[in-house]
């Protein structure tokens, strides 16, 4: 996607944003993003900007995490004078639940001295099931959290042990049963599809057991190997062989399915919920709206300014300390730049993409696309963009062929 800024600029040491970015806020909801860097192993698929305790250093731990946090959030206040109150928070990771529970209420509760929280604001951790007991639940429950997002990903073990996760799938049961004694509504469990040596009989194994804990939100994400990772090494040895595009399709269709007929929606191609367990800060991201992500190499975006923090927990803590914004760099989008992000990430959403938002080219497409049963007829004919089933299994040919 081209921006003005494609390598990103040095941002300001008192991470101020520019007047267009500060302008239109408040023009959309605004939300926080708050990342822990901590696991306590480092799983063989995962590249995200995670930590194990020999790999931090000296003078970084997670005893730090909360007092770097608290002074980040003093920051976005001075930045973001005026700021409407939050909409939706959401803790992720890393594996946020191996912080104690009053860290992750504490930081919650800096948020809202400095902006605010709003009327029925949505605040999300994610939990591996064997880092959260009763009493961490009840503890977070209490102090305003209203959604838990567990990191099922299989209920098979050799499959469990291929991504190398740690948990014993019978944790995962008992872990919900945890989550709704404390109070929790809203229930989340993520999936992974796709696993070298995953049949799809161990894949429906694991949505049936899924769908057996009644979550009213699930997420079903096809494994990527990531460069750099132990299963990319495997993989480029032969050791394990990746599914190839038919069975990942068909594993996709199988969830679809499944989810549909036990009453789910699939509000986005990768997330299905039961009528009100949207994942609203997912929602915020997909419709482009505002959000300050707090952590190490936490992404923000405010008003068509976005940024990101450096991503060694010491160098941001360090930073912070120093009075300095941990930003590493910055961009801002051209107005087509965020026509074309608009395209992109709206048309994952299940009511699509305005066709108002395509150029000419786009417009043509979208039409051919209706009669190849890629795009519904329905929502085309009220002036939408928004991918069939078998849209879906074709996301990325068809997006491209609306961005031109």
């Amino acid at each position: 996607m081209p921006s003005t800024l494609p390598d990103g600029a040095p941002a300001p040491a008192d991470g101020s944003l520019p007047a267009s970015a500060l302008d239109s806020l408040g023009s959309s909801t605004f939300s926080a993003y708050l990342h822990v860097p901590y696991c306590t192993t480092r799983c063989g698929y995962c590249d995200f900007n995670t930590y194990t305790a020999d790999e931090l250093g000296p003078g970084v731990s997670r005893a730090t995490w909360l007092d770097s946090v608290q002074q980040e959030v003093a920051l976005a206040q001075a930045v973001l004078p005026g700021a409407p109150p939050l909409d939706t928070v959401f803790v992720g990771g890393g594996t946020p639940t191996l912080l104690d529970p009053s860290d992750l209420v504490g930081a919650l509760r800096s948020l809202e001295r400095a902006f605010g929280l709003a009327d029925g604001v949505e605040v999300t951790t994610e939990a591996n099931p064997d880092t959260v007991s009763l009493g961490s639940l009840r503890a977070l429950r209490a102090g305003g959290f209203t959604r838990v997002s567990l990191g099922m990903q299989s209920a098979v073990p050799h499959v469990l042990a291929t991504l190398e996760r740690r948990h014993r799938p019978e944790r995962v049961p008992a872990a919900v049963a945890e989550a709704r004694e404390a109070g929790f509504e809203h229930v989340s469990v993520d999936l992974i599809y796709g696993t070298p040596g995953e049949s799809l009989v161990d894949w429906r194994r694991s949505l049936e057991a899924a769908l057996a804990l009644e979550p009213d939100h699930v997420s079903a994400y096809a494994l990527i190997v990531e460069e750099g990772t132990r299963l990319a090494a495997q993989v480029r040895r032969g050791q394990v062989a990746v599914p190839d595009d038919d069975l990942m399709a068909d594993a996709y269709a199988l969830a679809d399915e499944l989810l549909t007929a036990a009453g789910y929606t699939c509000y986005e191609l990768s997330n299905w919920a039961w009528p009100g367990g949207e994942c609203r800060h997912n929602e915020a991201y997909w419709r482009g709206a505002d959000w300050w992500g707090f952590g190490p190499g936490a992404h923000s975006h405010v008003g068509g300014t976005r940024w990101w923090n450096v991503k060694h927990p010491a160098a941001w803590a360090g930073a912070l300390a120093a009075g300095r914004s941990p930003a590493a760099a910055r961009e801002e989008l051209a107005l087509e730049d965020r026509r074309v992000e608009r395209v992109l990430l709206e048309s994952r959403l299940a009511a699509g993409v305005p066709l108002d938002v395509l150029r000419a080219p786009g417009l043509r497409a979208a039409g051919r696309l209706v009669g190849d049963g890629l795009l519904r007829a329905d929502a085309y004919a009220d002036g939408r963009a928004a991918l069939t089933l078998r849209g879906r299994l074709l996301a990325d040919a068809v997006v491209r062929d609306l961005v031109d």
